[in-house]
């Protein structure tokens, strides 16, 4: 089936700058449209988002640039060829672009595209997103099993002002149930946690994510209290039912090989920081742990992935490995990691992304699919990807109508499948 007809238009992200959305149309009348994310902390490694640099517009941060070059470059290299051979879509726009990076076409346009030909080519084929990626890529995939929500509840780092230096303190149930008998434990325990806050003078403003950003908490492990005593309040019991996962984003903390944790006045070297951490392991119902070092402080992470073992805790790497087959590779060779966080904008297009996936799954390692904690959108594409490759979470904001939108598609997934 082949491809008519390929428009890009710049629309808003949820922080109110501009991002892209696709629309293409096939010949039968088939029709995908797509909008792509970015993330406000970003690893230095990840597929360019080109930006027009223009400061009397949005402070530079417009992409007239990459919605030109989809109307210019990519559409004329895309219209006529066959929708159906998405692999093939995506080479054309990698040699197009001709960069490492992206940096030419930008990642974002690429992205936006490749996403908006895979939603027109399953519509064409009357088939799920997540069906249509799973009998493309053969993943092998058999649906007995769906990815779990993993619900920022409390936002630091980047993602919040005057808060934690870690980003994001994150609940997930861990008894086996349905969909939305976990999501409601979540969100249940996440109501309670802003009693909790009001209840210890702390704010219930939230962050990026929708997740709380109380000012005035006094170290970074205070939160796990916060979030303990939610649990409790709303009914359920911590580990047994609900866990806790932390990102530390720790790229942002990272100053001249050592982490300095502003909140509690702290410059700590990279063992004084594992052991920092694995205090909390010992203390904490913690399941998993993400990118808790810099994207380039490899043996340190290795030593960490040590420390993360023994407690049976997966490490993930974000910043780390930016959903990047040679950076994967790395982190493989190296023991790095357990566990991979899934971006499909940071490295481009949806090929490369599943790719990745799977040679995550052959080395035995878990997939956990993720929102952009700073330009977000409504498009829920990243639900059906962890869906089609088996992710064990996917990991969302608990409020705001860009982020329960994937949760929203999750449920409807799980209720057609019987789930």
């Amino acid at each position: 089936m082949k491809i008519k007809e390929v428009q890009a238009y710049e629309i808003l992200a949820s922080n109110g700058y501009p991002t892209l959305e696709c629309i293409v149309v096939l010949e039968d009348g088939s029709l995908g449209k797509a909008s792509v994310p970015y993330g406000v902390s970003a690893g230095s490694y990840e597929a360019t988002v080109l930006r027009d640099n223009d400061p009397r517009r949005y402070a530079g941060g417009g992409m007239l640039k990459a919605k030109n070059n989809i109307q210019t470059i990519i559409s004329p290299a895309l219209v006529g060829q066959d929708a159906f051979n998405q692999r093939q879509i995506d080479q054309i726009m990698l040699d197009l672009d001709g960069t490492a990076t992206k940096s030419r076409l930008g990642g974002n346009a690429i992205l936006v595209v490749s996403i908006a030909v895979a939603k027109a080519a399953a519509t064409s084929q009357k088939k799920d997103l997540y069906q249509y990626i799973i009998d493309t890529y053969q993943t092998g995939v058999d649906l007995t099993s769906l990815p779990q929500p993993m619900t920022v509840v409390i936002e630091g780092g980047k993602h919040a002002d005057n808060t934690t230096d870690l980003q994001e303190y994150c609940l997930s149930a861990t008894r086996t149930s349905s969909i939305e008998n976990n999501l409601q434990m979540i969100m249940e325990t996440y109501h309670e946690l802003a009693k909790v806050l009001k209840n210890n003078a702390l704010s219930t403003n939230v962050g990026n994510e929708g997740a709380f950003a109380p000012s005035g908490i006094t170290s970074n492990e205070a939160p796990f209290a916060y979030i303990l005593e939610a649990i409790e309040k709303a009914g359920y019991l911590p580990k047994s039912d609900i866990g806790i996962s932390i990102d530390a984003a720790a790229n942002e903390f990272f100053i001249n090989g050592r982490y300095n944790l502003k909140l509690e006045n702290r410059f700590l070297s990279p063992d004084e920081l594992i052991s920092y951490y694995t205090t909390w392991m010992a203390k904490y119902p913690i399941i998993t742990m993400e990118d808790m070092l810099s994207e380039d402080d490899w043996e340190n992470w290795k030593k960490l992935k040590i420390v993360c073992d023994k407690y049976h805790i997966p490490l993930i790497g974000d910043d780390l490995t930016v959903t990047n087959i040679t950076r994967l590779n790395k982190a493989i060779e190296r023991k790095a990691i357990s566990a991979i966080l899934i971006k499909l904008n940071q490295i481009g297009t949806l090929t490369e992304t599943i790719d990745c996936c799977q040679l995550a799954r052959q080395n035995g390692l878990i997939t956990i699919t993720s929102h952009r904690g700073g330009g977000e959108t409504n498009d829920t594409t990243m639900v059906d990807v962890a869906v089609a490759v088996g992710s064990a979470f996917i990991k969302v904001g608990p409020t705001r109508g860009e982020r329960v939108s994937k949760y929203n598609r999750l449920i409807a997934i799980a209720k057609k499948l019987g789930r």
